[in-house]
């Protein structure tokens, strides 16, 4: 199977709320038509689909009803981060216990009550492709040796 691209799908019963909500993450802006929004990033990338749930049911993550979907959003500095969020509509469900940490993270609520964390700490994209690289190379060398 080839992917052409991932798409995180969020039901919602008012898209303009939830898909504003998503563009504002992403800095991007929203393709809508009735019954479905494509949010897509500055870059031209499709980030996340809404459609419409008119009887949508808010998780109550993470205390009370299963999450189904959640999103984690790493960053370089929570406080900005938590300070964006709140103020395009997140409702913080589970603070972290130091924003000041090497190391953590938040959970939140986008408007539609979709869980989705901020964590900071975590590697950078470098960082991440060389540990994939290597793990890749150990993961060949050793199927070689059979």
């Amino acid at each position: 199977m080839q992917l052409v691209r991932n798409v995180i799908v969020f039901d919602a019963a008012d898209l303009t709320t939830e898909s504003a909500f998503w563009a504002g993450i992403f800095g991007g802006h929203v393709l809508e038509d009735e019954a479905w929004h494509s949010v897509i990033d500055a870059e031209g990338e499709w980030r996340v689909g809404v459609q419409l749930a008119p009887d949508h049911v808010p998780p109550e993550w993470p205390h009370g009803v299963p999450q189904q979907v959640h999103l984690d959003l790493h960053v370089n500095d929570p406080r900005a981060a938590h300070d964006e969020v709140i103020a395009l509509g997140a409702r913080l469900l589970q603070p972290a216990p130091d924003l000041d940490s090497k190391e953590g993270h938040q959970v939140y609520a986008d408007p539609a009550g979709h869980p989705f964390c901020i964590g900071w700490g975590h590697p950078s994209r470098k960082t991440l492709a060389v540990f994939v690289a290597n793990q890749l190379r150990l993961k060949d060398h050793v199927g070689a040796d059979g």
